[in-house]
């Protein structure tokens, strides 16, 4: 085939995708077991032999094979022969596996700020006002140069943000202890389901998500989805934190010849769905903008209504598989993908949808113009590498191979907030306690000399001095307190 074309398959003729518009982004649709996972190897494979980098997550845990040569079979080189691929010849892929949980790949990390309160408040399922508080937590550790990187940061803050909620409140906003509370328990829950694991150092480079192999094949970045995917709000957050981070580090570079990185959303619903109206605006920009930075987003799901109207409309390029209409309901989402293609006076789009064998689809892509190509049904091509995942032993041998291992496996733990306030606690705590000693050593008495016996004074003057020193231990508590926020506020409340 051509450098600038990935072979997709045949139909009435061969269908292609062009490298030039594959930043269009595009959509992979279809009922479960329809052939989406092979269309997305043999995608990702065409985009790696033409030097393009891939990120998709395995979420069924079947992508790994990839990474391995595939091996002749007779319905393998029968397809092959029907859509023209000869010679029809078995490689792997230069892969990399990427893990959240660090158990199936290399750690990916990124920091409490990296992620920022919009799509931690989405994580954490916040209300407006929860969000409004961490809003509020996470302009206090700009104001004051404390870095939050991970769960114990932004916990020991929010202690931080309630005991001293009446102070923040004049400066910043309401903050109410009972919203510090529901997010304190919301941060709880996500530390038990593994998403401390997530937040910290190293933090990932994206640049490392687009290099390529010596032979200038694309490396095939791979995040193991498999346990990520049963915390569905952390896979969607986590997929999403990495499409924004692309949208806001790479430069403009327009309509290149060929993408900088290909990015493959699969099981795409769970990022929309319940989603805040913010989020979703947020997600309308990145996809509408990040094709000028030279990435291409496509979204995987089973039904093209699972992706909101305006999203929707951005996807040029699409590989619709075989969809069911038992119900109304279905036949009505069939009607509205049938009506998404460029129509084809031969074909019956809305019937053929539902008619679709394993490994055909209806497929359009963008032309050197970017106009969509009339929809056409297609024998989807066979893959080069192996169906089905990869053995362990071979993951752990690339693994143990991998140039990122050193830069990513060991975790980081420099100083941030928790370290920041904790210091400044214990050194407030020491000053105060060191004040208690020198007022108890001012109010001691000369000894007296009185003929009443020694110990009976004792006892008066030590509960005098007891009640004493318990007022201004009281008093030296309220100091530490305010001590510290003036630790932090600068001198902001110097007048106190």
């Amino acid at each position: 085939m051509p450098e600038n074309l990935v072979f997709i398959g045949k139909g009435s003729y061969v269908q292609s995708l062009l490298l030039s518009r594959a930043n269009r982004h595009g959509l992979i649709a279809g009922a479960t077991g329809t052939g989406k996972t092979v269309t997305l190897q043999i995608l990702a494979e065409g985009f790696s032999a033409q030097g393009v980098p891939v990120f998709m997550a395995d979420v069924k845990g079947d992508l790994s094979g990839i990474s391995q040569p595939g091996t002749p079979k007779p319905f393998l080189t029968k397809r092959a022969a029907e859509v023209g691929l000869e010679p029809y010849l078995f490689a792997g892929f230069p892969t990399v596996f990427w893990d959240v949980f660090g158990s199936q790949g290399h750690p990916v990390r990124a920091t409490i700020s990296d992620m920022g309160p919009l799509l931690l408040s989405r994580l954490l399922e916040l209300n407006d006002t929860q969000e409004g508080v961490l809003n509020i937590a996470f302009k206090l550790a700009d104001d004051h140069g404390m870095a939050l990187l991970d769960l114990k940061d932004l916990r020991a803050l929010m202690t931080f943000v309630s005991e001293q909620s009446q102070e923040l409140t004049a400066l910043y906003g309401n903050v109410s202890k009972a919203s510090v509370g529901a997010i304190q328990r919301r941060l709880l829950q996500l530390e038990q389901q593994g998403g401390d694991q997530f937040f910290g150092e190293p933090a990932l480079e994206l640049t490392d998500l687009m290099r390529c192999d010596a032979a200038g094949r694309g490396h095939i970045n791979l995040l193991a989805a498999d346990q990520l995917i049963q915390r569905p709000r952390l896979y969607a957050t986590v997929l999403l934190w990495l499409l924004a981070e692309l949208f806001e580090e790479l430069p403009e570079v327009g309509d290149p010849e060929k993408p900088k990185l290909v990015f493959f959303f699969d099981e795409a619903h769970l990022l929309f769905e319940d989603a805040p109206k913010a989020l979703l605006t947020k997600v309308e920009q990145v996809v509408r903008l990040i094709r000028s930075k030279g990435v291409g987003v496509y979204f995987v799901s089973q039904n093209p209504t699972d992706i909101p109207d305006k999203i929707l409309g951005q996807l040029g390029n699409r590989v619709q598989h075989a969809l069911r209409a038992f119900t109304t309901r279905d036949q009505k989402a069939v009607r509205a993908a049938a009506s998404t293609f460029r129509e084809n006076p031969s074909l019956d789009t809305e019937k053929v949808i539902t008619e679709l064998g394993i490994g055909e689809a209806l497929i359009s892509t963008l032309d050197a113009k970017g106009m969509p190509s009339i929809v056409d049904q297609t024998l989807i091509r066979p893959p080069s590498s192996r169906l089905g995942p990869a053995t362990a032993e071979e993951r752990n041998r690339i693994l143990s191979l991998s140039e990122f291992g050193p830069r990513y496996d060991d975790v980081i733990d420099r100083e941030s907030a928790y370290e920041i306030l904790q210091k400044r606690a214990e050194q407030a705590a020491k000053e105060a306690e060191q004040a208690t000693l020198d007022k108890n050593r001012i109010y001691e008495a000369p000894a007296s000399k009185s003929k009443k016996p020694a110990q009976t004074r004792r006892s008066s003057r030590q509960g005098v001095f007891e009640t004493m020193a318990k007022s201004i231990a009281r008093t030296m508590g309220r100091e530490m307190t305010r001590g510290i926020l003036r630790g932090v506020l600068g001198s902001l409340f110097k007048g106190r």
